[in-house]
């Protein structure tokens, strides 16, 4: 019933009414009661509780009292601490001043009565505001306070400055302390301010003089004019350029007596640039003017004038006499250049006449070397196959003769006779190689996935036979690594290294072929023990028709190796060679790796057949040349074979045709007579008999597309002169099966 957090007094009225309640009711119990035993035990219970409510009542009092005593005492602190401040101080609560200090009251005189407790703080702005004493703020103070009110609690506001009277100036602060609580500071910042502005004067002066001392330093006059054209300031320069004298150029001169001067002595030749009235409206309209004087002693002036921002203007005189000059002096030593330049350039275009004609000499001359190249080129492509067919049927004559005068006393003149047209055949393949290389294009190499395993087993054994009749030791390590090149012309390569290693091995020595690899390359090496080359030789032996100095006489023209160095050029391999004289040789060709490729199986021409046994055989032989069908019959009548000759498709169908059985194999020519080919002479016979007769393309044209073909048509193909330690176990291999009907599916194509 009693709230403790009323006043003493409150809580004693409240007591009181209620012990006048109780009391009333306790009169009326006893009116009303019987017994009177009960209304004195009620009186007791009264009493007690009573005394126990004013015991309360005393503490409650005394705390009070303390509360109040240490409440003075700490106002009387909090006003001593405002007293002690520099500054004014004031605490507006819910926005009505509480308290403040003696400064902030006394800070303004004429308000000083208005400041008094509950004081709002906007009526405290206005009256500061209204304040004689104070001069000006910057117009901010009921921004701030706005600013204040709306910012968070603790967060600084911006200082307003106020200047009072007597150079006075406080900086005023706006601080929100709680959500109900602002306070105003005022702090004297009147030093600050003044020695600021002391500074400030110091350095405009310093600056000022500075300025004087550059002003009237600078090359160039310089003269400033207030709006109506009175001088305001100038440098000596200025009075100089002009010719004027001292007692006209002073400050307040009028620029219409300064130019009138000017023209009265006749200084300068031109008069017009020195008209006020023409001045005044260029700069009035353009904002700037400039022309450019003539003193009468030669002397050139740049004048310039500007528009100031206060309504005047500057004028800049500089002497330009030198840039004149030199400008002069420029443009006549520009004139003496271009005439010289004009006479070079006419020297040029003549020499220019000159070199186009011998340009077009030798582009004449370039083309007709590259005609005759291209008429080399040709030539012996088309002079191949006339210059290979004799020296094809001379070849199967004479290994005809060798083979049936082997006992006779011409035998040892047959085998010379032999060599001396491998020799010549050898030399012809290589200048025919040397002339397709020469004229290379896109379709000259056909760049494909080779097997290095196969191309080395191949050139192995064409040419260890070779090896053992000179006693010496042919070793290769096999290999079954994939690389990228024309298979052609990297076996003819490679050839042409183990021949020549077996040629400069002597007997007793050995030569090795095998590969090594290195990262994604793989190295082709072939190693001998032979002869070895000098270093100086090292650099020139892939050079056409060069031979190391060592090489015996009759060992060659010296054309395998420019052969070798023409197809790795063109393929991007790259071939190298390492020797020492009476050691040795090692030759490499490094080409890059196929990677993933498998090696396909392959079966090869069984080496190492019996030529003794009869060749019991049927061949059918088509050759449009007489001499070379001559000598291919009789070699292979000499090997025991039953052979038609004929020498066109028509003649070859209509020997069939007679026999009424297929031969066992084929043997044509690719080039007939007229229009006729081989292709059309193995096809026929294979429609007229419905078998699948096996056949050997025999030609002079080394191209590559024929090699493609005969894979197609299920046939190898052969160059001429033909190798007969090739041509006889490739025929007895072809022939080992029987023949197939012409509609089976192949089983000549694996014997590619």
């Amino acid at each position: 019933m009693i709230d403790p957090a009323d006043t003493p007094e409150e809580q004693i009225r409240k007591q009181g009414k209620i012990i006048d309640a109780l009391i009333r009711r306790m009169n009326r119990q006893h009116e009303l009661g019987n017994s009177a035993y009960a209304t004195f035990q009620s009186a007791v219970s009264l009493q007690a509780q009573m005394w126990a409510q004013s015991r309360d009542l005393e503490r409650t009092t005394s705390e009070l009292a303390t509360v109040r005593i240490e409440r003075e005492r700490s106002r009387k602190n909090l006003t001593s601490a405002l007293a002690a401040m520099e500054g004014g101080f004031a605490l507006f609560n819910r926005g009505l001043l509480e308290v403040s200090n003696e400064l902030f009251q006394t800070l303004l005189p004429d308000i000083s009565p208005r400041i008094m407790p509950g004081l709002t703080i906007d009526e405290y702005i206005e009256a500061m505001l209204s304040s004689d004493d104070l001069v000006g703020t910057d117009g901010r103070l009921f921004g701030a306070l706005a600013q204040a009110r709306r910012s968070v609690v603790g967060t600084a506001v911006n200082a307003v400055v106020a200047e009072l009277t007597g150079d006075r100036f406080f900086q005023v602060n706006l601080q929100r302390t709680s959500e109900d609580n602002m306070v105003i500071l005022l702090t004297d910042i009147s030093r600050i301010v003044l020695q600021n502005r002391s500074e400030k004067e110091n350095l405009i002066d310093r600056q000022a003089n500075y300025l004087q001392a550059v002003f009237q330093n600078m090359t160039s006059g310089v003269c400033t004019f207030d709006g109506h054209g009175r001088v305001k300031m100038y440098n000596q320069r200025f009075r100089q350029l002009l010719g004027l004298p001292y007692t006209l150029l002073q400050t307040g001169a009028e620029l219409d007596h300064l130019f009138q001067h000017v023209k009265a002595h006749a200084v300068f030749e031109d008069e017009d640039g020195f008209d006020v009235g023409f001045w005044m409206e260029r700069l009035h309209k353009q904002g700037r003017f400039r022309t450019r004087l003539r003193h009468a002693n030669g002397r050139v002036l740049d004048m310039h004038s500007h528009v100031l921002p206060d309504g005047g203007f500057v004028v800049d005189l500089g002497d330009v006499s030198a840039e004149i000059r030199t400008a002069e002096m420029l443009e006549n030593r520009v004139a003496e250049r271009t005439a010289e330049l004009t006479e070079a350039n006419a020297r040029l275009r003549q020499q220019y006449e000159e070199k186009a004609r011998v340009e077009e000499k030798l582009r004449e001359a370039k083309e007709a070397a590259e005609a005759a190249v291209s008429s080399k080129t040709r030539f012996l492509a088309a002079a191949s196959h006339d210059l290979l067919q004799p020296i094809n049927a001379a070849k199967l004559l004479i290994s005809t003769i060798k083979d049936a005068t082997q006992d006779a006393p011409v035998g040892p003149m047959v085998e010379r006779l032999q060599a001396s047209f491998t020799s010549t055949e050898q030399l012809l393949h290589a200048l025919l190689d040397i002339s397709r290389l020469d004229s290379a294009d896109a379709s000259a190499l056909q760049p494909s996935d080779v097997c290095l395993g196969t191309l080395i087993q191949g050139v192995y054994e064409d040419q260890k036979r070779v090896a053992e009749q000179k006693g010496v030791q042919l070793d290769v390590v096999p290999t079954m690594v994939f690389v990228r090149s024309d298979p052609v012309y990297l076996l003819r390569s490679i050839q042409n290294l183990v021949v020549n290693a077996i040629q400069y091995t002597p007997s007793g020595g050995r030569v090795l072929v095998g590969c090594r690899r290195r990262g994604d390359d793989v190295v082709l090496e072939v190693w001998d023990t032979g002869i070895g080359i000098t270093l100086a030789d090292q650099s020139r032996i892939f050079e056409e028709f060069t031979r190391a100095g060592n090489v015996p006489i009759g060992s060659g023209v010296g054309l395998g190796l420019s052969i070798v160095e023409r197809t790795c050029r063109h393929m991007g391999h790259s071939v190298s060679v390492k020797s020492k004289p009476g050691v040795g040789s090692v030759f490499s060709i490094r080409m890059e790796m196929v990677i993933g490729q498998l090696p396909k199986p392959e079966e090869r021409v069984p080496a190492g057949i019996d030529e003794t046994q009869s060749l019991d055989l049927i061949v059918l032989v088509v050759e449009d040349d007489p001499s070379v069908l001559f000598a291919m019959v009789k070699k292979l009548e000499q090997w025991g074979a039953s052979v038609l000759g004929a020498s066109s498709t028509a003649e070859a169908i209509g020997f069939v045709q007679d026999m009424g059985i297929p031969p066992d194999i084929i043997l044509a020519d690719y080039q007939l007579e007229g229009s006729d080919t081989g292709f059309n002479a193995i096809g026929s016979i294979r429609q007229l008999t419905g078998m699948r007769v096996p056949a050997i393309m025999i030609t002079a044209d080394r191209g590559d597309h024929l090699l493609r073909m005969g894979g197609e048509n299920g046939f190898p193909v052969l160059t001429k002169p033909v190798r007969l330690r090739k041509l006889r176990p490739l025929i007895e291999w072809l022939t080992r099966e029987e023949m197939v009907p012409l509609d089976t599916i192949g089983t000549d194509q694996s014997r590619q």
